[in-house]
Order: structure tokens, then C-alpha cells, then sequence
């Protein structure tokens, strides 16, 4: 799987990670800028290119097809990435328990399919919903879900059901509605960065 990784500046060495997937029809740098916006120095970023070329968006990636409900592509996907997070914590040296997993819109749907089998300090999906129950195989990491009101690729009823699906299954949920479309906002980004340093201990 190809990986864009951005490391802290120099001199500071990373103690926790952020691994981000894009959406649908973008790829690895789409989600690259949240670095500076976040502001977590000892940080190191992942930023996964999805394993399968978009059909109509040049130098596009997609987890899966959305012209079905058949999600083809998402085997596979599903199995580099698990495969890639199988090896992440002796190729990176950093524990799991100290990284957040983050997905936008098609990302964070991946989040929620693969993210409950680890043992992640969180798991956040952005504009996300779930293809189906999720497989749950371990402690179940706190989530945190952001929707737009007014997004019309991901119905904000799909958030709303996410959410009462995960409280369900026992997780501890946090969850925030923005006046916004399809999109990353400054104050979800704000939501986020919060978030992610209550998961992560010091």
C-alpha cells in the first residue's frame, strides 16, 4: 500500500500517530494538510493512498466502486489494509494504543469496517457511514463521528444511524453536527484535534 508520510520537524521525535484515509475519487495528499492544521507536533501522519485507481478522476484513488450496492473493490481493500495496520506497530515503532485511525466520507466508512479489530486509541470518521455491522474483535476504542446537515453525497441520517449502531454495541461515541455540505470544516478540525489528545495519554 503506498503511504505518504510526514514526519514532525526536526528534532522532535514522533510518540503518537495519525493514520488518515481519504475519500472517495481523491488519494494520500488530500487529507496531508490537516498536519499543519491540527498543530500536534510529536506526531507522525500516514497518509494512505486506497489500493484501487478511480475511473474518472485522474490520479484519483477509491477504496471501492459506488456504482453498486456490491461495493466491489472492498475484499480487497479491506484485506491491504489490514495487512498494512498487521505491521504497523514493528514497522513504525509506535503502539497502536497511541494512534488514532481517521477517515473522510469512503475513508471513514473504511475506519469503522477495519478500525474495531485493533487496538486504537480512537477511531474518528469524518462525513462517514457503516457498509454494514461492524466486526467487532477487540475493546472497542472511543469513536468520534462529525457530519455536515447539509451533505447530500453522505445522507446525515447515515451518521445518525452510525451512531445509534455503535451506542448499541457498547462504544463510547462522541458526536457533532456542522452547518456544512461535503466537507472538512475549522471547527471540525478544532473537534478533532480535542479528541484526539483526550484518546492519546501524554
Amino acid at each position: 500500500m503506498d503511504v505518504l508520510k510526514l514526519e514532525p520537524q526536526a528534532g522532535v521525535e514522533a510518540s503518537a500517530a495519525l493514520v488518515l484515509l481519504h475519500g472517495w475519487g481523491a488519494n494520500a495528499r488530500d487529507l496531508a494538510s490537516l498536519q499543519l492544521m491540527l498543530d500536534l507536533p510529536n506526531y507522525v501522519y500516514f497518509c494512505l493512498d486506497a489500493p484501487l485507481p478511480h475511473p474518472l478522476v485522474p490520479g484519483g484513488k477509491m477504496w471501492y466502486d459506488l456504482d453498486s450496492e456490491a461495493y466491489h473493490g472492498l475484499d480487497q481493500s479491506r484485506a491491504e489494509l489490514a495487512t498494512w495496520l498487521d505491521g504497523f506497530e514493528e514497522e513504525t515503532g509506535i503502539s497502536l494504543a497511541r494512534t488514532i485511525l481517521v477517515g473522510f466520507s469512503q475513508g471513514g466508512a473504511m475506519t469503522l469496517d477495519v478500525g474495531f479489530r485493533y487496538p486504537f486509541a480512537g477511531l474518528v470518521a469524518m462525513s462517514g457511514y457503516l457498509h454494514g455491522p461492524p466486526d467487532f474483535q477487540s475493546n472497542l476504542p472511543p469513536v468520534l463521528l462529525l457530519h455536515g446537515r447539509f451533505d447530500r453525497v453522505v445522507p446525515l441520517q447515515a451518521a445518525q444511524r452510525t451512531r445509534e449502531t455503535l451506542l448499541a454495541a457498547g462504544a463510547t461515541v462522541d458526536y457533532h453536527e456542522y452547518d456544512m455540505a461535503h466537507e472538512i470544516c475549522p471547527l471540525e478540525v478544532a473537534q478533532l484535534r480535542e479528541f484526539i489528545v483526550a484518546a492519546v495519554s501524554p
